[in-house]
C-alpha cells in the first residue's frame, strides 16, 4: 500500500493505492500519526486506487477510525469500488464508519 495526502478545502484527503493487508501495519500506523497530527478536523480516506483489502486491513481501518476520535477528528471512507466496496458492505462497517461514494 502507498499513499499521498492532498489538503482540500476543510478536510486532508488521503488516498491510498494498491492493497491494504496485514503487511501494510507499520506504514499505516504512520498514515494514522500523520492524520491525527495535521490541523483539519475531517480525515477522508480516497480508496478509489485501492485494489485490495483483507481482514487484516478492515482492522487497521477501525484502528484509524479510534485514532480519529481520540483526536476529535471526522474519519470518512470514500471511493471503494470492486473487491473492496464488496469486503466494505459484508463487513458492515457502515455502521461505524461512514462511507462516501
Amino acid at each position: 500500500m502507498d499513499y499521498g495526502i492532498e489538503v482540500r478545502d476543510q478536510e486532508a484527503v488521503i488516498r491510498l493505492r494498491g492493497r491494504l493487508t496485514f503487511n501494510d501495519h507499520a506504514k499505516l500506523r504512520i498514515l494514522i500519526g500523520e492524520m491525527g497530527q495535521n490541523k483539519l478536523k475531517r480525515q477522508v480516506l480516497d480508496l478509489s486506487s485501492l485494489e485490495f483489502v483483507d481482514s487484516a486491513g478492515i482492522g487497521m481501518l477501525l484502528i484509524a477510525r479510534e485514532e480519529m476520535d481520540r483526536a476529535a477528528k471526522q474519519f470518512v471512507l470514500r471511493g471503494a469500488t470492486g473487491q473492496v466496496k464488496r469486503v466494505l458492505t459484508v463487513a458492515q462497517i457502515a455502521k461505524i464508519v461512514p462511507i462516501e461514494d
